[in-house]
């Protein structure tokens, strides 16, 4: 069959547009989503909408012939902001006139848009990731609604990365859409996903060329559909190198174009004119495009390099900035976070100043000024300011024997912070990241490390005479030490304001828990970008009255609310969840039998734990959002997430070869049954039964659906089947605090941090590594599994590996009982602190559940009754029980 698309694709906002194959490429703008402009997203957040219709104006202005309009984001209600844009877009002709693409990953706000948008929209998109049954029944109302529809190259297996897999789906996909939706072909748009190529990586040489097979044989194949796809993705390899990625985008659109490739969403700044492509620039690109050379990728990386404006070009812009003022050296260093000259810098500003003090507060001070606007206005990251931060300490550094000299007493910092991870908890690299950002902006930082007595705690902010006191904390217990901090702070009478950060704090519990028991200001900082602020207002004269009186009417308000909401009718009593657990079918399942059945310890090469790495919490710990790989080629943070992935790489390569980390392990796998609806008793060898205790749902749920507990999972005692439960602990920390304090005495900040994140990944790595080596060779349960490491991350494999301390289980106080059953501290030297956090803080432990229904789910909230009964089974006070689970009690 011949390629052809009589049929046009029809859109409209007021005016038609039609698409068919004589059509000129359809360039789609996609300013109006809140994921690829941060500006968009700053005035949808601020509800500025009459400017957020400027942009939307702009590129239609621009030339765009559809303009995507994407909602989702975490703090904004998106079914409003979908609802309210897309009306007041039809109240304006020269917007509307061109049809809109109804861009969500959210159903109901596709939805939304569809009841409201002006003509026959696009909605991108669908899938079969969810299944055919959620397709056809998205499918069916995108049809009802009379839109169009772009169909990701995606299904349960996962995304589409083959010629094979492409067509596969693709086929599939229009089958299901024409023959049992009766959806219009000429309405369906295929994204067979672009990806990057020149990487590096053999699997990624064919990604061009097979989006161009795809495409050409949906075209000729797949009769009246159209194909859209993102450009920029090929090019992520060159990040900041302008000429390649314009040649390489106009080489890829060139050749998409030929195959069938219809509409996409193409920066028009960041297209060279085919025909003006450098003759050799253009053949290495297309070398590489078109998979025509072994040695393709090795060529054009090779050549890029003469592209970012030559050696000569390199030279004479490192000349032009060293041929600056001394100040704008200084800064130009600062906000590039490049050290090779700051030393010749500072001492020539401290050889023209009265005073070597000087230097800092208006030299340096003004380059770290320009990294605070930077980075408050999101044209900086994280990663780079930690970068900043390294330059400003080597040039203190330089500068600190010249000031000791010419002391005279007196103080220029914006204020002094004292930094403490509480008692009981390992965990450091949120309050560091915070502490670098705050010194950034000439805070003084007194850091005392982690695991903090209060006593420590307060006599040092005494000593030290602090303007603000900053608390972090991973753990839940770390809720209860703030609490009791702030109390004690109370009783003596210290008027300092805390700062409270980290992973399980929240503004809810800092507004409810924390700030009624001290008279004097707490502030939640949720996020290292906002640390600088809070602080600055909490100092300055003219802003603290004002704020801290705002601050404490938003608790107040937030403590009521929470205080006065209704309670008790949404929950069960213990008894009647345990008679609504999840009943399982044991008269027809048989669990496996174990290959090995008892506890046995591991070590493994760190190389061999590289490819189970799951990178995307990696970019989370520097506050860069987005999934990897896909956050490598985001708009926004692409660039820097990229550049610190590389730096990543390069220690990551180092912590391997030169064994900077061990991998420790140890695991057991026990006979078990449940006993008492909620208990696991394993039986070991030469031993009386230890008992695992669990926490069962008791919220109200829908008809049907059960109030769970772990030991749902296991077979009960009177079912008559022996089952069986496994259970472990594993770290790579050892070697982490040792390599960070090494760069910390080199004044390195920012490699300090990476290698603990580093440490991290490691961690959850062996586990990953180890959970899958029990599945399928020392239990053997799931022998003949094959997952690629996507699908392990999203956990598409049989069974569980639920941790004490998280959803399913916050009970904390069960890992005592693993380090007693397995000897975790003896045999591979992880300890327990009093707060039950593990350390070295590279370290993860829990339990292996095989039943092929077991799953994660969130404990939630639970009743005093339940806190009573679990208090008498543990065999302690129902004070300390309540310490243990108060995040989880109902009030």
């Amino acid at each position: 069959m011949s390629r052809t698309n009589k049929i046009n694709l029809q859109l409209s906002g007021l005016e038609p547009l039609f698409i068919n194959e004589e059509s000129i490429f359809v360039n789609v703008g996609e300013r109006t989503n809140v994921t690829g402009s941060r500006k968009f997203l700053r005035l949808i957040k601020e509800e500025k909408y009459e400017e957020a219709l400027e942009i939307a104006r702009n590129q239609v202005e621009g030339g765009a012939q559809i303009i995507d309009v994407n909602m989702d984001e975490g703090m904004l209600d998106g079914v409003y902001a979908m609802t309210k844009f897309l009306n007041l877009i039809a109240a304006e002709p020269d917007i509307a006139r061109v049809p809109v693409m109804i861009d969500s990953s959210k159903w109901e706000i596709i939805e939304a848009g569809l009841k409201v948008v002006q003509g026959k929209a696009v909605v991108n998109s669908i899938s079969l990731k969810e299944g055919k049954d959620a397709f056809i029944h998205h499918a069916k109302l995108i049809k009802r609604y009379g839109a169009a529809v772009i169909v990701m190259a995606f299904d349960e297996d996962g995304q589409a990365d083959t010629y094979e897999r492409r067509i596969e789906i693709c086929k599939r996909s229009y089958d299901i859409l024409v023959n049992e939706v009766g959806f219009p072909a000429q309405d369906i748009i295929f994204d067979p996903n672009i990806f990057p190529v020149a990487t590096g990586m053999d699997e990624h040489k064919l990604n061009a060329i097979d989006f161009f097979r795809a495409t050409k044989w949906i075209r000729e194949n797949l009769p009246y559909a159209n194909i859209s796809g993102g450009v920029s993705n090929v090019s992520f390899s060159f990040r900041g190198n302008d000429t390649v990625r314009e040649a390489m985008h106009s080489a890829f659109l060139y050749h998409a174009i030929q195959n069938g490739m219809t509409m996409g969403i193409v920066n028009p700044e960041m297209l060279e004119i085919y025909d003006e492509i450098d003759k050799t620039l253009l053949e290495h690109v297309e070398d590489v495009l078109l998979n025509r050379r072994e040695d393709a990728t090795e060529r054009l990386l090779t050549l890029a390099e003469s592209f970012k404006g030559d050696v000569k070009s390199n030279e004479k812009e490192i000349a032009e900035w060293r041929n600056g003022t001394v100040q704008e050296r200084l800064t130009h260093s600062l906000v590039k976070g490049i050290d090779e000259f700051i030393e010749i810098d500072v001492e020539e500003a401290r050889v023209n100043s009265a005073k070597a003090i000087e230097v800092i507060e208006v030299n340096l001070m003004a380059g770290m000024n320009v990294v605070g606007d930077l980075f408050g206005s999101g044209k900086m990251f994280l990663p780079q300011v930690v970068k900043s931060a390294r330059v400003m300490k080597k040039a203190v550094a330089h500068l600190l024997p010249f000031i000791e000299a010419q002391k005279t007493g007196e103080s220029s910092s914006a204020g002094k912070v004292l930094m403490a991870t509480v008692k009981g908890d390992v965990h450091d690299i949120g309050k560091n990241i915070v502490a670098v950002v705050l010194g950034c902006n000439n805070f003084e930082i007194i850091d005392l490390g982690v695991m903090v007595p209060p006593e420590k705690i307060i006599q040092a902010a005494v000593e030290h005479n602090v303007d603000i006191i900053g608390l972090s904390g991973l753990i839940t217990p770390s809720l209860d030490e703030m609490v009791y901090l702030a109390k004690e702070l109370d009783k003596l009478n210290i008027k300092i304001p805390i700062m409270i950060g980290g992973a399980t704090t929240s503004r809810a519990h800092t507004a409810v828990k924390i700030a009624p028991e001290y008279k004097e200001t707490v502030v939640h900082v949720n996020d290292a970008s906002r640390a600088v602020t809070v602080a600055s207002n909490l100092l300055q004269a003219e802003t603290k009255e004002g704020y801290v009186k705002a601050i404490r009417e938003e608790y107040d308000k937030l403590r009521d609310g929470y205080l006065n909401r209704s309670r008790d009718k949404n929950f069960h009593s213990i008894e009647d969840a345990r008679k609504n657990k999840l009943k399982l079918d044991w008269d027809n399942f048989t669990p496996v039998k174990p290959n090995f059945i008892g506890t046995k310890t591991v070590e493994v090469e760190l190389s061999e734990l590289v490819e189970f790495i799951d990178w995307t919490p990696f970019f989370n710990s520097w506050e860069l959002y987005g999934k990897y790989p896909a956050i490598l080629t985001d708009e926004i943070v692409g660039e820097q997430a990229t550049n610190l992935f590389a730096d990543a790489q390069e220690m990551l390569k180092q912590i391997v070869s030169e064994k900077w980390l061990t991998a420790k392990g140890i695991l057991g796998i026990f006979p078990a049954n449940t006993i008492n609806d909620d208990d696991i008793e394993l039986t070991t060898d030469n031993r009386q039964p230890i008992t695992f205790l669990t926490l069962r749902q008791q919220s109200q749920k829908t008809a049907g659906a059960p109030n769970i507990a772990l030991s749902d999972f296991i077979a009960p005692k009177d079912s008559g089947k022996q089952d069986y439960i496994g259970c472990f602990c594993v770290t790579t920390g050892f070697g982490v605090d040792e390599k960070a304090a090494e760069f910390e005495k080199q004044l390195d900040d920012y490699n300090s941090i990476l290698v603990k994140a580093l440490g991290d990944r490691f961690a959850e790595a062996f586990a990953e590594y180890l959970h899958l080596k029990v599945r399928k060779e020392i239990w053997g349960y799931a022998s003949d599994e094959n997952l690629s490491n996507q699908d392990l991350i999203s956990e598409e494999y049989i069974g569980i590996r639920p941790a004490p301390g998280y959803p399913a289980c916050p009970d904390h106080l069960e890992k005592p009982t693993i380090w007693k059953l397995l000897n975790v501290e003896q045999e591979i030297g992880v300890k327990l602190t009093e707060s039950m956090a593990m350390w070295p803080a590279s370290s993860v432990s829990g339990y292996y559940f095989a039943n092929p229904q077991s799953k994660y789910f969130g404990l939630g909230k639970i009743k005093e009754d339940q806190v009573i009964n679990y208090a008498k089974r543990r065999g302690i006070s129902t004070e300390m029980a309540t310490k243990w689970l108060s995040p989880n009690i109902a009030d």
